[in-house]
């Protein structure tokens, strides 16, 4: 039923990332950024551009919301036109004017928000306007593919040279839509000074985080962001190391909406656990992002659960504070295997595209390989999906602990069901946490779920 995935088919060490948001520049912490809209046409000859303000665009782990005021943009005259944000243009540029060069053509850039990317394409693609190729995250696809504005891409020459969860992470309903550049997880952060060895355990973790805070050495065990309502994103590993899941997968590895799995026995047992930890002391559903941060960072957290983008923001991020830490797997709790949700960025053909074949050509030939992923996760910080780029990346040993704590993960559902999931399973996390019984919480949020997936 929830067959494994693999997420990184060789353990060549693991990965690491930085900031973003999942529904939009990266898996997790809220982002606000705000850019200008530029234009960027690559040929031969001269280069030209032009730019238009954008509005400030928010993106969260679960959600993304974007609000846009400024004009629809217009597709630039050019062979092959590509939208990408304004970190991964430059990069972009450089190999866009390699396959121009090469083949005659002209190439152009265009720079958007991220957060503007996937809803501009759905005007603009249609209405003849929109590029042939865009940047985007995997979990855009239940949107994308379901307005008709994404072509499938056929990655059967190059997907061995990928890790295996990065490429089926663009599965939707057995075809695949995008060539994957970088993926993410959330992983341990263990403060060395506090606590100098890994924990063969989760139970182990606990004990050992509850004996600082008893002894006046830490103030909170564990810095896992609840947000004072319940975060079932960084709860995710953890649930799924007592059996919990919140789709089952199908036959060629897709998710399927009819099988939720918040209220199996796994997914209940999950819930009892994590109301026994609140009874504890040991998670805090009044932690948030902010306190997470605030608390590791200055050493009065033994241990943290996030992602890299807790590690490299700058001035409060982990490596900025300099506190001691380290990077690695979530240990076992009870037994389980913690399987965090991975959220993948990958180039995606649109159906519009005035021309597929320089699409597809550019994207196998030019995008796919290692000095072109490389490159890519050096502009954005995000490790490599290719696997060759990503050994190289992995000698940073953030990038490796974030690697090695992924190998189990499951892509983030990019199926549109999952935005029936997020309200309801939050509330129940918020329930079970201050104290209401967890069997009736998750159960009554999956029966709500069904009606508004059946609905």
């Amino acid at each position: 039923m929830r067959r494994r995935f693999n997420a990184f088919a060789v353990l060549l060490v693991a990965f690491a990332l930085l900031v973003a948001a999942c529904g939009g520049d990266s898996t997790e912490e809220t982002t606000t950024t705000q850019a200008a809209a530029q234009e960027t046409t690559t040929t031969a000859a001269p280069e030209t551009t032009t730019t238009a303000a954008m509005e400030e665009t928010t993106t969260t782990v679960a959600e993304e919301t974007t609000t846009t005021t400024a004009p629809p943009v217009v597709r630039a005259d050019a062979d092959l036109v590509i939208w990408a944000d304004d970190t991964r243009t430059p990069v972009i540029r450089k190999f866009a004017d390699e396959y121009g060069a090469a083949n005659g053509l002209t190439v152009a850039v265009q720079e958007l928000a991220f957060g503007d990317i996937r809803d501009r394409l759905i005007v603009a693609g249609p209405a003849g306007e929109g590029p042939d190729i865009i940047i985007g995250a995997h979990d855009w696809l239940g949107q994308l593919v379901t307005s008709g504005v994404l072509a499938p891409i056929d990655l059967s020459a190059v997907s061995d040279q990928f890790s295996e969860a990065s490429v089926q992470a663009f599965n939707y309903e057995g075809q695949i839509y995008g060539l994957p550049y970088a993926v993410e997880n959330i992983a341990l952060i263990r403060n060395t000074d506090l606590a100098p060895d890994s924990p063969a355990t989760f139970e182990d973790l606990k004990d050992t985080a509850m004996t600082l805070v008893d002894e006046g050495k830490a103030t909170l065990p564990l810095a896992l962001q609840e947000n004072g309502n319940g975060d079932p994103f960084h709860n995710y590993p953890l649930f799924t190391a007592l059996g919990g899941y919140v789709f089952g997968l199908n036959a060629d590895g897709s998710y399927n909406p009819d099988d939720l799995g918040l209220d199996s026995p796994g997914g209940l047992k999950a819930a009892e656990w994590f109301g026994q930890q609140a009874a504890d002391g040991f998670i805090d559903v009044d932690v948030t992002y902010d306190v997470m941060i605030e608390s590791f960072g200055q050493g009065n957290a033994p241990f943290a659960i996030t992602g890299p983008w807790a590690i490299s923001q700058p001035d409060t991020g982990f490596a900025a504070t300099g506190v001691p830490y380290v990077v690695e797997p979530i240990p076992p709790v009870e037994g389980g295997t913690p399987r965090p949700f991975i959220a993948v960025q990958g180039f995606m053909v649109s159906a519009f595209a005035e021309n597929p074949l320089f699409a597809q050509t550019f994207l196998l030939d030019f995008m796919a390989s290692e000095d072109a992923q490389y490159a890519m996760y050096e502009a954005g910080g995000r490790p490599p999906a290719q696997l060759a780029a990503f050994e190289r990346a992995s000698e940073n040993p953030d990038i490796a602990g974030f690697g090695e704590a992924g190998i189990n993960g499951y892509p983030m559902p990019a199926i549109p069901a999952m935005g029936s999931v997020w309200e309801a399973w939050t509330n129940a996390y918020q329930l079970v946490l201050t104290g209401s019984d967890p069997d009736q919480s998750f159960t009554d949020a999956a029966d709500q779920i069904r009606n508004l997936i059946g609905g």
